[in-house]
């Protein structure tokens, strides 16, 4: 049965719409040909961000979302999705955006890592873009289920 929770770690926060939000994430795996079996979206704050950052990554900055990808096998998805609302506020005036806009994009952006996409490389960058400009255009849309 497919799963998709929303917390929140050491900030208080709630989510908007979060049942819109959960047909749309599972219209964007459809569209892939995969299913959720469990997504937990967590949100914290920049420090709780940055030491799982440093524990498990090794980097030492700042970022606005780690997923962890718990997927056994090719189509389930399975994954926790830690983002910072510190770094989506910051990035939503750096990017002169909406606030919602752009944890919808930070949001979806963790489901294409559990997809399989990357964005290490320019071009895994741009197309990594492009799914999510393109699962964004979903959200202006009625999800399926």
């Amino acid at each position: 049965m497919a799963t998709i929770r929303f917390f929140s770690e050491d900030i208080s926060f709630k989510i908007d719409l979060p049942r819109k939000k959960t047909l749309w994430i599972k219209e964007v795996a459809r569209r892939e040909k995969k299913t959720i079996k469990e997504i937990n979206y967590i949100f914290c704050s920049d420090e709780y961000l940055l030491q799982l950052n440093q524990g498990f990554l090794n980097h030492k900055t700042l970022t606005d979302i780690i997923t962890f990808d718990n997927s056994e096998g090719k189509n389930g998805l399975e994954g926790e999705i830690y983002i910072s609302i510190e770094r989506v506020q910051e990035n939503a005036i750096k990017f002169n955006t909406e606030f919602e806009d752009e944890l919808h994009r930070v949001m979806i952006h963790g489901v294409l890592h559990l997809i399989g996409y990357k964005d290490k490389k320019p071009s895994e960058k741009a197309l990594m873009r492009k799914k999510e400009e393109a699962c964004l255009s979903l959200w202006q849309l009625k999800p399926k289920g």
